[in-house]
């Protein structure tokens, strides 16, 4: 199975606290106040089943799953995900904004974990099957960005307990996507004010509207 890309897929990817929340309702705002549909989800998540395998991945309490047993958990909620919420999205003509998508088991469970990309792509072509038309990076380096998640007063889910060197994988897992891939992502300065982000962000969403009209 071949990757096909639409054109109304956007995704948001990056470490955390990179701000992906604010950047998505702000893409949201932009997509309701030019009337399209707007479907706003994320990922691991997106549909019931997809959101009780979320719950078995992150919540600590749980038997921490092995790395194989993590990627394979992602990709089958994913797969869940396209074919019950974003494909049924597409097709109709919406808008889909993922808060993360494929990219992130490269960066998470390939680049920090040590899994093989060529398996991690593997599942992704018969897993899965899509790819966004754009990917906006929101780059912030770890140490902000942890400083920013865990001063939220919020319990730190598994993965987001993890040690900083496993964060800086990630971050490097991201980057080096951004890299192969430049005419899918765009990588934005997340060390911005919020606004200054967002606006970055909305500029590109406009590039791909024009682009899918």
């Amino acid at each position: 199975m071949s990757l096909r890309a639409w054109p109304r897929f956007v995704t948001l990817e990056g470490g955390e606290g990179a701000g992906k929340s604010t950047v998505l309702a702000a893409l949201r705002e932009e997509l309701a106040a030019r009337g399209f549909e707007a479907v706003c989800t994320r990922e691991p998540g997106g549909t019931p089943l997809a959101e009780r395998i979320r719950e078995l991945l992150l919540d600590p309490r749980h038997e921490p799953p092995s790395a194989e047993a993590e990627l394979l958990l992602m990709f089958a909620a994913r797969a869940q995900h396209v074919r019950e919420t974003i494909l049924p999205a597409l097709r109709r003509g919406a808008w889909v904004i993922s808060d993360r998508f494929t990219d992130a088991s490269y960066a998470y469970q390939g680049a920090a974990r040590g899994g093989d990309p060529a398996f991690i792509a593997e599942l992704e072509r018969r897993a899965v099957g899509i790819v966004p038309a754009l990917t906006l990076l929101l780059d912030v380096p770890v140490a902000l960005g942890l400083q920013r998640a865990r001063g939220r007063g919020a319990a730190a889910d598994r993965i987001e307990a993890e040690r900083e060197e496993f964060f800086e994988r990630v971050r490097a897992g991201y980057l080096e996507r951004a890299r192969g891939e430049p005419r899918r992502f765009r990588t934005i300065d997340a060390t911005q004010p919020a606004d200054a982000v967002a606006a970055e962000a909305l500029a590109h969403l406009r590039r791909q509207i024009e682009a899918a009209a």
